[in-house]
């Protein structure tokens, strides 16, 4: 079953890969050893100057086959550069049903799956380039993004086979949930809202509170948590080892017995890392604005027409795509008020991602008794507590309810405390202030943060490796 996201602006779809992992331009299938209907008339030509066709080959003894016998040609390697989001990378090994051995053993044999991948973010995220954490240390491979697919749907690494990854960053609901605090094994709940899952690949430390150095960390802590999977690592990782088709990936990709718990979360963070969003409506309008805050009016465009032809392809391009993903005049009152001092929102929410990764206290939840002290607990630092992380606004509108402890049910909600000026207390960041905004003001924002929904690439949810028997 694969699942694709409708987005409340854009609906994207995407083409099938041959395989799971392909890149944007599909690879030719392999070539086999029968001789194409072609062959037919190749030979034809061979006939001499008199008619007559070439004598045939004397037929060779069993066994034996000429010298100059060509095989079969090989099957070309899949492509190593690609860009996060394109069709085939998170779509699954291709059929329907449980793994089976057979398909894990071809998906394997693969050309190309297992090297490390030279990977580019979509338009959009494309600036954020330089800012890709992790593939240094854990290089991604297609074949180690299926892996980490497989494991990150799995129910199986929880102690009761109930909560997988998804549980609480699923792709239904925007890779995270529509629940106020994430649930886990017998129902119990946590006391933090379950962030967002993608685009993770721009992130370092991870958690509401950064307690997690790196997504391979973040990935080791739920298993073992008493209340999300509540499983040791231990037996998660013998369980896992008794799947015959995950050992022959963890054999193929890490080495001869190389399913342990670093090499687990190492799989489910390279899958992490390939979840990134697709250009949204924001980012056509931008690549469009490029050009016509250049050339204004028509004689400008004219005169661009003939000087430089091919980027007024480009413009044309642009063009088309902006008007098929457009934005609002709501969404760009919205936009203008956003990037403005009048409301100072890029002090947090800065970059491609929308987001400065670092640590702030809004005063969310400070009026409790005992109030969460957030990136304090990491920290021990004064300045930092109530400080929690500022998530990234790029399809923010798929992930309610919002702020660390889910307070907030809808966007105007969200609006409505940055325009109060949050909630007072001695540790309040020095950029929350009340803002003078109308109502016209606050829907617009609302309406921009809705115009930074992009797609989110094909992932298979349903094929697993089957239990052994």
């Amino acid at each position: 079953m694969l699942f694709r996201c409708h987005l409340l602006l854009i609906t994207c779809v995407f083409a099938a890969g041959w395989v799971a992992g392909c890149a944007p331009e599909p690879t030719p299938p392999a070539t086999t050893s029968e001789a194409p209907a072609g062959d037919d008339a190749e030979a034809a030509e061979t006939a001499d100057a008199t008619g007559e066709t070439a004598a045939e080959e004397p037929e060779m003894p069993a066994g034996e086959e000429p010298a100059d016998t060509v095989s079969a040609e090989a099957p070309e390697p899949l492509p190593i550069a690609v860009t996060l989001g394109d069709p085939g990378l998170t779509s699954g090994i291709p059929g329907e049903g449980p793994l089976t051995e057979e398909q894990i053993a071809a998906w394997l044999e693969t050309p190309g799956v297992h090297e490390p991948l030279d990977v580019s973010l979509p338009m959009g995220l494309k600036a954020a380039q330089a800012n890709i954490v992790g593939l240094r240390e854990n290089p991604m491979t297609r074949a180690k993004i299926e892996l980490g697919r497989q494991l990150y749907f799995d129910p199986r690494l929880s102690s009761d086979s109930t909560i997988s990854c998804a549980s609480c960053h699923d792709p239904e609901q925007g890779y995270a949930a529509y629940t106020q605090f994430g649930i886990g094994v017998e129902g119990q709940m946590g006391n933090r809202n379950s962030p967002p899952a993608y685009n993770r690949i721009l992130s370092g430390p991870q958690f509401w509170d950064g307690r997690a150095a790196t997504l391979e960390e973040q990935a080791h802590g739920p298993i073992a948590n008493p209340i999300e999977m509540a499983n040791t690592h231990e037996q998660c990782v013998a369980t896992v080892s008794s799947i015959p088709g995950y050992t022959m990936q963890f054999d193929a990709i890490f080495g001869e017995n190389s399913c342990d718990i670093k090499n687990i979360t190492d799989a489910i963070a390279t899958f992490e890392r390939a979840i990134v969003t697709g250009p949204s409506p924001y980012d056509y309008h931008v690549r469009l604005k490029r050009f016509t805050d250049r050339f204004p009016d028509e004689e400008a465009i004219e005169e661009f027409k003939e000087e430089e032809p091919e980027l007024y392809d480009e413009y044309l391009q642009a063009k088309a795509d902006a008007e098929l993903h457009p934005m609002s005049e709501s969404a760009v009152r919205g936009m203008e008020l956003f990037f403005s001092k009048k409301t100072n929102c890029t002090a947090c929410h800065a970059g491609a991602n929308f987001t400065d990764e670092k640590y702030h206290n809004l005063g969310v939840g400070m009026d409790a008794d005992e109030p969460d002290l957030g990136r304090f607990a990491v920290t021990g630092d004064e300045k930092d507590k109530g400080a929690f992380k500022t998530p990234t606004l790029r399809n923010v509108e798929l992930t309610p309810p919002y702020m660390h402890d889910g307070s907030q049910e809808t966007l105007e909600e969200v609006v409505e405390w940055y325009a109060k000026g949050g909630h007072p207390n001695e540790w309040l960041s020095k950029d929350i202030k009340k803002l003078d905004l109308s109502d016209q003001d606050k829907e617009d924002l609302v309406a921009f943060m809705k115009a930074l929904t992009g797609p989110f690439p094909e992932v298979e949810i349903a094929r697993l490796p089957e239990s052994a028997e």
